[in-house]
């Protein structure tokens, strides 16, 4: 069984915010976003809005595509 699209984009997110060395804090400050909340996205355990998701893609600066492929 493949991974569910919210596991791609929580290991996406992951991965593109160590890369900009960027914490969880962060994301969370400039999303106004519980820390436990972002923690779930990126564990794949939080399903997104499409507005979220595009909000989480502008703070990390990249497209929506980057993060879910």
């Amino acid at each position: 069984m493949g991974k569910s699209t919210a596991q791609k984009f929580g290991e996406n997110m992951k991965k593109i915010r160590l890369g900009k060395s960027m914490s969880q804090g962060d994301i969370c400050r400039a999303l106004g976003l519980d820390r436990a909340y972002i923690s779930n996205v990126e564990n794949g355990k939080q399903n997104l809005t499409i507005s979220t998701m595009e909000k989480v893609a502008k703070v990390l600066g990249v497209s929506v595509n980057e993060l879910l492929k």
